[in-house]
């Protein structure tokens, strides 16, 4: 049984120009970290900027939110991208989290990736390395956020990363431990108190729990409520609340 302090992390920023996504003002309530869209599937410097001007005035850690280019598709479509031109694609989003972060007073503190991109390292070892090389290349010490049981997640840590395991409070798992296809129905869930509950489950067993109720252990040092979907910050107060009630605290990982 887990009573160890845990983090709570969204995915914001992810508006763009003059199309809004999301309440990341609300949701900054009630998190303790956030990964913020680096421009290529959503934000802009704008919205970079602002994003991480609100983290900072609350106190909330922030990491870079890197995907593939794809505004249109929201990051989570599949693109035929090599290892290599991930690097550079992830490198470069960086760099743009990190410039726009010490802009707005703040520090990029995790790289987590986004979308398509974070969904294949769960199936693709190559995709998982090209993220690790370019965290890598920039600072060796940056913590990366990986999906549990990925190969980011085993990969990093045979390698020597930081590695911060993450499971989702609001999306179903398959019973091999993987995120189900956002095609498929039921992937998403909507309901707050379902996810909470189900969340509370998941840490105090330290397993991620299946569509059938089957538990898989795995690490776990943080939570991921998704920023744009419509009940978002239902389901992060509700998480938070349960946590808080089950005796489980909030903090930032970095």
């Amino acid at each position: 049984m887990s009573t160890r302090a845990i983090d709570l992390n969204a995915d914001l920023g992810e508006s763009f120009g003059a199309y809004t996504i999301g309440n990341d003002a609300a949701i900054l309530d009630v998190v303790s970290s956030a990964n913020v869209a680096c421009g290529f599937h959503g934000g802009d410097p704008e919205v970079m900027a602002s994003t991480f001007a609100t983290a900072k005035k609350k106190g909330i850690a922030v990491g870079a939110h890197p995907g593939f280019p794809d505004l249109w598709g929201f990051g989570r479509r599949v693109m035929p991208f090599t290892p290599a031109q991930i690097e550079r694609l992830v490198a470069y989003q960086i760099g743009a989290a990190q410039a726009l972060a010490r802009y707005a007073g703040h520090r990029i503190g995790h790289v987590k990736p986004h979308g398509a991109l974070g969904n294949l390292t769960e199936q693709d070892p190559d995709v998982a390395q090209a993220i690790i090389n370019a965290v890598r290349a920039i600072d060796p010490a940056l913590p990366i956020t990986a999906i549990a049981l990925s190969h980011l997640e085993r990969l990093g840590r045979e390698q020597g990363m930081t590695i911060f395991s993450e499971i989702f409070a609001d999306r179903a798992y398959t019973e091999d431990g993987k995120l189900v296809s956002r095609k498929e129905p039921g992937a998403v869930l909507h309901d707050p108190e379902f996810a909470a509950d189900r969340i509370v489950r998941m840490v105090r067993a330290n397993a991620v729990e299946t569509r059938s109720g089957k538990m898989l252990p795995v690490q776990i040092d943080t939570i991921c409520v998704h920023g744009d979907n419509e009940e978002s910050v239902q389901i992060a107060q509700m998480v938070r609340s349960r946590l808080e009630e089950n005796g489980i605290p909030l903090k930032a990982l970095t």
